[in-house]
């Protein structure tokens, strides 16, 4: 049965929802877990409907203006989280590590690929996990002048226990997973962690070809699937 990992964003405290990584049009998370947008009621909601793992993106790091970093440390109590929190190196990483169960290495913010190197020789890879962030089918990064064929070949020398292909431009839609995306990444299959715009078919689909674990945010905070 295909995993599904809830999906949260923080910003200034509370969980938000927006589409598309428009991040200055998100707005207060509407969930069916929580009667608030607070993380904490949020966390307890999703353990009680069968969650053990959690995703989430602290906007305020990401975009360095401020942090969540208290609340996400009363959220891994509840739920292990998996934390991405911008990582730019090696340092970033290291600090994370105190707060959350697994942090994320996105493409969007690491600096150069010789930091996730080194983050791979130190830590365990359970505790490590890639974001393959893309936009318009082209690996979006703010550092990296890598096409996304060349960062695949520096995945499969480090080898990651978990890959997240996340596609920013389908986050919120509901439209379903990118198929041309996916096919570049068949054959790390076993690795992978779909992510951005999933709804209830595209995640049967997922299921039906072999996805084991996949990423939800607006289509479970809305009820239209549920976690188990």
């Amino acid at each position: 049965m295909i995993k599904k990992i809830p999906v949260l964003d923080l910003k200034d405290g509370q969980a938000v929802s927006g589409k598309s990584g428009l991040r200055d049009t998100y707005q207060p998370l509407q969930t069916v877990f929580a009667p608030s947008s607070n993380p904490i009621e949020i966390a307890q909601g999703l353990k009680l409907n069968g969650a053990d793992e959690l995703y989430i993106a602290d906007l305020d790091l990401i975009e360095s203006q401020g942090h969540n970093i208290n609340e996400i440390k009363m959220v891994n109590n509840i739920i292990p989280v998996m934390l991405d929190a911008g990582v730019k190196n090696f340092k970033s990483f290291k600090f994370f590590l105190d707060y959350a169960f697994k942090i994320i290495v996105p493409t969007e913010t690491l600096e150069t690929v010789e930091e996730i190197y080194k983050i791979f020789e130190t830590y365990p890879k359970q505790r490590i996990a890639i974001s393959v962030d893309v936009k318009d089918n082209e690996l979006y990064s703010k550092k990296l002048d890598l096409t996304l064929n060349e960062y695949k070949e520096i995945l499969k020398e480090l080898d990651p226990c978990e890959i997240i292909l996340l596609d920013i431009s389908s986050v919120g839609t509901e439209k379903g997973y990118n198929k041309k995306l996916l096919e570049e990444f068949k054959d790390m299959k076993d690795k992978l962690i779909i992510a951005g715009g999933l709804n209830k078919d595209s995640i049967s689909e997922l299921e039906s070809i072999g996805i084991k674990k996949v990423l939800v945010g607006t289509s479970l905070h809305s009820g239209e699937i549920t976690i188990i």
